[in-house]
């Protein structure tokens, strides 16, 4: 792209009239999100795990404050609603889920954004180790409990945020939950790694039984949010609240960018990741980046869907390509 052609949120198309999910929606690259997508006409299912925090950030973009608003128009109060969602708890998931389905009989896209980042080893509501919990397990039942519905959508997607740390990351078959040795980066990859290998083998089913619903994989460089600080511990919260942030790291605003692209642009096609296009994916526009040969890997797929789908006790129907 030439810097005039550069993507940016400006070149959202209208979206009235239709219905996204966006998880982690109260704060950092969900709330950039959600303010984009309410801004140019969609309705937007904020779904949070903490319910007083998803409304205090609802009555932000309602009034045109909090961050990121500089510039920003407010945002309708009726496109905005806001539900609780534990993603480390299926309980949770399936609630939420079922109060959606009560309530719409389509959605047309859902943003699997939340995630939790290098707390100390912590378990999840059914046993499951924190961050695998939440950033997949947690996503990949809720994306299959909704599927249908998004399957009746128009342009219908789903968007998965990943990491340029997929990169280093591969799942630990052996030991998921960390029983035998926990480091919270290591997991951290291993979970951002399970959420590429679920996009893309998302797309191999969805490609293989011809559904109308387009799985798309971004991420969105190196963005300071609340991602570094309220869960990380240790030297990686040094790293990241004090030194990487503020030196290195773009705002949630130009964060949002690729998974904005992946969720509106029409060109997108399925299966492809999405990321800045600065050095080292860093910052930047969003363009099409590279997913790791590993994470492509469809043996991988396989077997983490096989998993997925007992651990969670979701299955999706869709048979493998």
């Amino acid at each position: 792209m030439t810097e005039k052609q550069r993507w940016t949120a400006d070149l959202i198309p209208d979206q009235t009239g239709r219905v996204f999910v966006v998880t982690g929606a109260n704060s950092g690259l969900g709330l950039a999100t959600t303010r984009e997508l309410a801004r140019r006409g969609g309705r937007v299912i904020l779904a949070v795990r903490d319910e007083e925090k998803g409304r205090r950030a609802a009555e932000a973009l309602v009034a045109g404050t909090g961050p990121g608003a500089d510039g920003h128009p407010a945002v309708d109060a009726r496109l905005l609603d806001v539900r609780p969602l534990d993603l480390a708890d299926l309980d949770s998931v399936r609630a939420f889920a079922d109060g959606l389905r009560a309530e719409h009989p389509r959605l047309d896209v859902l943003v699997n954004n939340a995630g939790v980042m290098a707390p100390p080893r912590t378990l999840g509501a059914q046993g499951h180790e924190l961050q695998f919990a939440t950033n997949h397990l947690g996503h990949f039942a809720l994306t299959g409990l909704l599927l249908d519905l998004l399957a009746a959508g128009t342009d219908p997607r789903v968007v998965t945020v990943s990491s340029i740390n997929h990169r280093q990351g591969s799942l630990r078959f052996d030991d998921l939950n960390g029983e035998h040795g926990y480091t919270p980066m290591a997991f951290y990859n291993q979970s951002k790694f399970a959420n590429a290998v679920f996009g893309k083998e998302l797309h191999r089913r969805l490609t293989a039984t011809a559904s109308p619903v387009r799985s798309v994989l971004a991420h969105p460089g190196y963005t300071a949010t609340n991602l570094q600080m309220k869960d990380t511990s240790g030297l990686a919260k040094l790293f990241f609240g004090r030194i990487g942030n503020p030196l290195l790291a773009q705002c949630p605003e130009r964060g949002a960018l690729p998974q904005l692209y992946a969720a509106t642009e029409p060109s997108v096609v399925g299966g492809e990741f999405i990321g800045p296009d600065g050095m080292g994916e860093l910052r930047g526009a969003p363009t099409r980046v590279r997913l790791s040969e590993a994470a492509g890997d469809s043996g991988t797929g396989r077997r983490l869907w096989e998993l997925s789908e007992g651990l969670t006790g979701v299955r999706y129907g869709l048979v493998a390509r």
